[in-house]
């Protein structure tokens, strides 16, 4: 177990396992102890893994209809407001006839669903985050291959890095380290 130099931070306590029923198992009495703020990575999807976390996020699909919503009304407004500012008289028609504004209603709901949707998940994962504390312990480029890890971070109100310790000690890891992540110089 690596232990952090003093000039550093702990950023969190990071647990691996062989194998994803370990995890899982590991998320959930991570869970059952209160923890709340940890986080689980795994080379492959873990069927259980969503549930075992506490997975419930909703924000996405409803940034994606509002954003939807917000297309529909700007193509619509923008069109109407122009034919009744800029009136011209074609075959009889009415000045705002909603048929020929669907084309481009459906084009912009599509447009602004589809941006509301990706920036509100760069937004949600807080991405781009091009450096990741974890990435720096030696063993986590295993995460990628065959290796399933548990981070428990430090900024739970239950934290306390001895105790957080012992605590992962006893969901029998293969090894336990100690991450640290370096404050940036202003």
């Amino acid at each position: 177990m690596r232990e952090p130099s003093p000039e550093t931070e702990v950023f969190g306590v990071l647990a691996e396992f062989e194998r994803p029923e370990q995890l899982v198992e590991a998320v959930r009495m991570t869970r059952r102890s209160g923890i709340r703020a940890f986080d689980a990575y795994s080379p492959y999807p873990v069927e259980e893994m969503a549930e075992a976390i506490g997975f419930d996020e909703n924000r996405l699909p409803w940034l994606t209809f509002a954003g939807g919503c917000l297309g529909a009304v700007t193509a619509f407004g923008l069109q109407a407001w122009t034919n009744h500012a800029y009136p011209i008289e074609i075959g009889g028609r009415p000045i705002i006839a909603w048929q020929p504004f669907m084309l481009i209603t459906f084009e912009l709901t599509v447009l602004f669903a589809v941006l509301a949707a990706v920036f509100g998940m760069l937004i949600l994962n807080r991405l781009p985050r091009l450096h990741h504390p974890v990435f720096d312990v030696d063993e986590f480029h295993l995460a990628s291959s065959d290796k399933f890890f548990l981070v428990v971070f430090s900024n739970d109100e239950h934290f306390d890095k001895a105790r957080t310790q012992r605590f992962l000690e006893g969901l029998s890891p293969v090894r336990i380290t100690v991450v640290e992540h370096t404050e940036e110089p202003a």
